[in-house]
């Protein structure tokens, strides 16, 4: 079986407060965007004693104990009998980027085993077990434009952006780690709702649609800022760094004119 994972960017992310457990309550939009990763799994002839995965693409050296994919189908079998697979995962998606790249892979593959095997998970216990791989894992169960509240679990579907509308994402190529990232953030509540800001014209957004992310990791790496600023002077009508970074995006009314000094970073340009 053959599966396409999508990636997501954020649109606004507000850190709210640091919770006892060591994880921080949110606010933000997780909205699906067409760059996939590809995920394929097969039932060997031979019984395997484990899971074989192997990965492709910009993730190929990484240890597989590491990779969600492996957590993914071990929490499966903690509730369910299915035999050792043999995976092999190809990454498009860039890793610690801001495009939730892992977490999508492992709710695409849960979503695939239940429904492969016949297990008849609900899609709500589905979320439960994605929470306990990463915090944005729950959002890719049904994939659909979403307000994230608490850890990113608590959604609330809203409306998609209207048609038309055409999506640049950078890859700087900087490894952001989000622990470091969040411990320079100071928690603070938003005067705003979020869902309210996502409902004006997107003309209005830039002012408004912040990152909490941006301001840290923009002093520590100069280059990130400086995409951003190209995209808002090639046209964007918004711009952000996504999640904790280092992707940053542009929303454009037409398809632009790419500049040579970011041309070789662009990673996906196409209709949003």
């Amino acid at each position: 079986m053959v599966i396409f994972p999508k990636a997501k960017i954020n649109i606004g992310l507000r850190i709210i407060k640091k919770r006892p457990d060591g994880f921080h309550n949110l606010e933000t939009i997780f909205y699906p965007v067409c760059l996939c990763d590809a995920i394929e799994f097969v039932i060997p002839q031979q019984p395997l004693r484990e899971d074989i995965l192997k990965v492709t693409g910009v993730l190929a050296n990484q240890n597989p104990e590491h990779n969600l994919v492996v957590r993914a189908v071990r929490k499966i079998r903690e509730t369910k009998k299915i035999p050792f697979l043999k995976i092999h995962l190809h990454k498009a998606i860039p890793v610690g980027a801001g495009l939730g790249g892992g977490s999508s892979d492992a709710a695409a593959l849960l979503k695939s085993l239940n429904r492969y095997f016949n297990l008849e998970i609900s899609n709500e216990k589905l979320k439960e077990i994605s929470l306990e791989l990463g915090s944005d894992c729950p959002f890719f169960i049904d994939g659909c434009p979403s307000f994230a509240e608490s850890r990113g679990e608590l959604l609330t579907p809203i409306k998609p952006l209207p048609k038309g509308f055409y999506l640049l994402l950078v890859n700087p190529g900087i490894y952001i780690n989000t622990r470091e990232a969040y411990s320079f953030c100071t928690p603070n509540q938003p005067a705003t709702d979020l869902k309210n800001l996502y409902n004006l014209d997107i003309s209005k957004w830039k002012d408004l649609i912040i990152n909490d992310f941006e301001e840290f990791i923009f002093m520590k790496y100069p280059k990130i800022a400086g995409i951003k600023s190209s995209l808002y002077k090639m046209g964007a009508v918004f711009s952000s760094m996504s999640g904790s970074g280092s992707i940053v995006y542009g929303i454009f009314y037409n398809k632009p004119l790419i500049p040579e000094s970011i041309r070789s970073m662009v990673i996906y340009s196409d209709p949003l």
